[in-house]
């Protein structure tokens, strides 16, 4: 693991109590991107109803509405990463906002299905872009230790906040009409857009020297892309379709094309050594796992509020708020939280957190009440994501040295975006395996039940990853040799005698 100065030479000195207002504002106008970055992955689903009847959209065109963003957001995260390194953060970050608003405008008011799709998947490569850039900005900004640990956790708590929030905003925009979902982060993009112009440090940037891996690029765009497309199309097309399977094979194919190119080329697009790093490695496992057990969970929880229990879409809303609530409540407290406990603590904790949460909601019945059922759900993962999500992200870019901070906030966004597409696609195999295609009640719940379990298994493979990785770190640690100041001691004259100690001078 690096060791960090108190300053760095791309930012200002971070390492004090103060933060200037400066420095504050542009946390802030980071902490805005990646709210609307997470909030436009989950605030569609709501309003999907409304967008079909009104666009004459079928059921499988409508679910690209969703698959569309993901498919930019996750497919091109490792480039937008690297593109960050090369190119300079603030760049990258200031176009692909730029972008993201014009893309959230054309999506409001087109009235084509078509081009709807085409509007979210710009918006879903936008976001690509913007969430490594502005995670890099803060990693080689705020040095290494309790600074970069409370700006990380007021940063990934409103990315956790815009996630959990997202269903929330939905229902109530789309009580007024479901066009809002679409315009509504318009004005805020612009407002962040216009700050960080003036915020963000103009101080010429230590980029990553070499050329670009152009073989690399194509080959792992390639691979996450048509690994998220199959995964998505696979329950129209059949798990063992000979499309799928053969679309499965091309995957694998370019995967190992890609690595054979990794490991060859001088200048690769992602350094395989980085994988060495030991947190790094298991909190991509791990954010692959939290977040796409919470994809899935999140869209049990939308269909069986909806089309069991006959909520509407504000009920939903108000129903979900005590999750968003407490996470975006307990922001200004996780870094000192993270700072005395540790991310090894803390995200166990956090995941055991989510693992409760969702083996409760397997009770749900026809009749479960609110109380009893959804409430005590909500606040677990309230509690399990403002533990989680931000140890996870510091942990996934712990002693990753500055010229790589791109690469490595890429690697967790992709974790966080394939695996919610990966477990999204399972769950809803189960759901129509379970119903049997049934609209019954009992028909439902048939369904519901093999994908909370999945849900619930996922997040417990999360656990155990996050908690043997915290014996591994408490073991190194202790069997650390202990690091002695190298302070100039005075000579001891050997010869003699009675020791006496002598002056180098």
């Amino acid at each position: 693991m690096t060791t960090a100065t108190a300053s760095r030479s791309d930012g200002p000195s971070t390492s004090g109590p103060a933060w200037t207002p400066r420095l504050w504002g542009t946390l802030i106008v980071l902490c805005a991107a990646m709210f609307l970055d997470a909030l436009d992955v989950s605030m569609v689903g709501v309003a999907l109803p409304s967008i079909g009847s009104e666009l004459n959209l079928s059921t499988s065109t409508l679910q690209w509405v969703v698959s569309g963003y993901v498919l930019g957001y996750g497919g091109l995260l490792l480039l937008g990463g690297r593109a960050a390194d090369l190119l300079g953060r603030r760049r990258v970050f200031l176009v692909a906002l730029a972008v993201f608003a014009a893309a959230s405008l054309a999506g409001g008011l087109v009235d084509d299905g078509a081009l709807l799709i085409a509007a979210r998947f710009l918006k879903g490569v936008s976001a690509a872009f913007t969430a490594p850039a502005g995670l890099s900005i803060i990693t080689t900004t705020f040095a290494e230790g309790p600074a970069r640990n409370r700006a990380l956790s007021i940063y990934t708590t409103c990315g956790a906040s815009g996630f959990s929030l997202g269903l929330v905003l939905s229902g109530l925009l789309t009580s007024v009409g479901w066009r809002w979902t679409f315009l509504m982060p318009v004005p805020v993009a612009l407002l962040a857009l216009a700050f960080a112009v003036k915020l963000l440090p103009r101080q010429v940037e230590e980029r990553a020297k070499g050329g670009y891996d152009v073989a690399g690029a194509i080959t792992g765009t390639l691979t996450v892309l048509l690994l998220v497309f199959t995964v998505t199309e696979a329950q129209g097309a059949g798990w063992l379709s000979l499309r799928t399977l053969g679309s499965l094979a091309v995957v694998a194919l370019l995967a190992a094309a890609f690595l054979a190119i990794e490991s060859r080329t001088a200048h690769p697009l992602v350094r395989l050594g980085i994988f060495r790093n030991g947190s790094v490695a298991r909190a991509n496992v791990v954010a692959f796992a939290m977040t796409g057990a919470y994809g899935g969970f999140q869209f049990v929880v939308t269909l069986y509020l909806q089309h069991l229990l006959g909520w509407s879409a504000l009920e939903m809303a108000l129903g979900l708020l005590p999750a968003g609530a407490f996470i975006a409540l307990s922001a200004p407290f996780m870094g000192p939280i993270v700072d005395r406990f540790g991310t090894g603590r803390l995200l166990p904790i956090g995941l055991l957190s989510l693992v409760a949460a969702f083996a409760l909601f397997l009770r749900l019945d026809e009749h479960s009440s609110y109380v009893a059922l959804v409430l005590p759900s909500m606040l677990l993962l309230g509690v399990g994501f403002a533990l989680a999500f931000p140890s996870v992200n510091i942990a996934a870019t712990d002693g990753v040295d500055d010229k790589e901070q791109g690469l490595a906030s890429g690697l967790v966004n992709t974790a966080i975006q394939v695996g919610t597409a990966v477990v999204l696609a399972g769950g809803t195999a189960m759901i129509t395996a379970g119903s049997g295609g049934g609209d019954s009640p009992q028909a439902q719940l048939d369904g519901y039940r093999p994908a909370l379990v999945l849900v619930t298994a996922v997040a417990l493979l999360g656990f155990v990853i996050a908690a043997v990785g915290a014996v591994l770190d408490r073991r190194r640690k202790s069997a650390a040799p202990v690091s002695v100041p190298d302070y100039d001691y005075p000579a001891v004259d050997l010869a003699d005698n009675r020791g006496e100690v002598l002056s180098k001078s």
